[in-house]
């Protein structure tokens, strides 16, 4: 067993743990403490024998189970790991804290423990591609890289794989960063705009647990900024160590990259600058991916070669559920991006599209505006097709912008696909990029990107 896992095991030696929410990504947590003999309490709104053959398990590992809708009434322990989602002053865990309980969470205790450096990458929209494209860049160096954080299998699970040597990639959702006290060393904000207000109590505290990505960082570390993004741009002050920013508006002077002339260029902390790539070799389309792939560049770009970035813009081609084209029936050519859960991402979606689209849009209330999408709507859609909670908001903000703009409701994502075909003809595009998160409908953006694909590929 590795010194840092040894050291885990040994600080949760004799306490009692409590774990919030017997889900996909908790299990794993609550079986690896269970195996280290651990006292482990686990709370889940969900019946227990809603929750199958993962409940069964945990039983069978002695872990105690505290089900139902009171769960959050029995929550107790000398240590909580709270799911992301759930607020930090959420009164129960109030009432633990009081009682002596200390609240943290499955991401701020292996930043705790890890022994190597974590590059974090966050903000509204782009995340996941950027973290994606970074690992993939990474992965052509001799070095071994852990991707995980907002993706695929928790990486407190995966300690005792990590090596000082190693790399680790982590994408880092507000939630996780809320009450994170120790930062990435190379931190990078990908751009920010209102966002998960359902969760928050408002922008600035949506805004002020982003900057937990970085507020701890020393001078030996670095913030990677988008410098064309209003909110970015303000961290630039705040930087405590290097500072590289991105912009897609052309050569500010500063360290980091810039997009010119079709080409994306380099400028290194001497200041001296040279090209990197055409943006004509890049695989990934959109200027919001030109975005994405330049960032990335500037997280990697200390640990890997300018030929490996160069062969990842060449050979990357995107992550399920981002502009993914699924299939061409009658002529009609059909896209998923259910990752599309707010309205700037969808209108970044838009953009990258030489023509207009029939679009397919709403689903869960995050709280946030859709005027954004309002005013792009008119400009880069043929027809909209609205279904979810918010289909209603959505189509004011547009007809607020062009009174007789067309426009379907629909109760069912499945009934808005299956007209929007019967809409289209030849040559033309339907594209899912909901504005909103899914979980009115689904149970994730995934659940809703692959339903999406199942109901394209059973059109005749």
């Amino acid at each position: 067993m590795s010194d840092h896992l040894e050291r885990f095991k040994r600080d949760m030696a004799g306490k009692t743990v409590g774990v919030v929410g017997i889900g996909v990504s908790n299990t794993p947590i609550i079986t690896m403490l269970a195996g280290f003999g651990v006292s482990v309490r686990a709370f889940d709104k969900r019946p227990v024998e809603q929750l199958g053959d993962p409940g069964k398990s945990l039983i069978d590992l002695g872990v105690a189970l505290f089900c139902g809708e009171d769960y959050m009434d029995h929550l107790s322990g000398d240590l909580i790991i709270k799911t992301p989602g759930m607020r930090f002053d959420h009164p129960a865990l109030e009432r633990a804290r009081k009682q002596g309980s200390r609240i943290t969470s499955e991401m701020e205790l292996f930043f705790e423990y890890c022994p190597c450096e974590i590059i974090g990458i966050t903000g509204s929209d782009g995340k996941t591609t950027t973290t994606s494209l970074i690992y993939e860049m990474l992965s052509r160096t001799d070095r071994k890289i852990h991707l995980g954080g907002n993706i695929g299998y928790p990486l407190l699970c995966r300690l005792g794989e990590i090596k000082e040597q190693d790399l680790v990639v982590a994408e880092l959702s507000s939630f996780q960063l809320h009450t994170l006290r120790k930062s990435a060393h190379v931190g990078l904000v990908t751009n920010l705009s209102p966002n998960h207000l359902d969760m928050h109590k408002g922008m600035e505290e949506y805004v002020e647990a982003k900057t937990n990505l970085f507020r701890f960082q020393d001078e030996k570390d670095l913030l990677i900024l988008n410098h064309d993004n209003a909110i970015t741009a303000s961290f630039e002050k705040e930087a405590r160590g290097r500072l590289r920013v991105f912009s897609f508006k052309g050569d500010h002077g500063m360290s980091g990259a810039f997009y010119q002339d079709e080409a994306i260029y380099l400028r290194d902390e001497s200041g001296k600058c040279r090209k990197l790539i055409d943006r004509a070799r890049l695989k990934l389309r959109g200027n919001h991916n030109v975005e994405n792939f330049m960032a990335a560049c500037l997280a990697a770009a200390d640990y890997c070669s300018e030929n490996e970035m160069i062969a990842v813009a060449e050979q990357f081609g995107g992550v399920r559920h981002r502009m993914e084209f699924i299939r061409e029936v009658r002529g009609v050519c059909f896209y998923n991006d259910s990752i599309g859960s707010s309205p700037t991402r969808t209108v970044a979606t838009l953009m990258s599209f030489e023509k207009k689209v029939r679009l397919i849009a709403g689903g869960y209330d995050k709280k946030i505006p859709f005027d954004l999408l309002g005013e792009a709507v008119p400009n880069h859609v043929d027809k909209l097709y609205l279904c979810g909670v918010t289909a209603e908001k959505i189509r004011q903000a547009v007809l607020d912008q062009t009174p007789d703009f067309p426009i379907e409701l629909f109760s069912d994502l499945k009934s808005a696909i299956e007209k929007a075909y019967e809409d289209s003809a030849a040559g033309e595009i339907v594209l899912l990029s909901p504005a909103c998160a899914s979980f009115d409908q689904f149970k994730n953006f995934e659940e809703r990107g692959d339903f999406f694909v199942s109901v394209v590929k059973e059109l005749k």
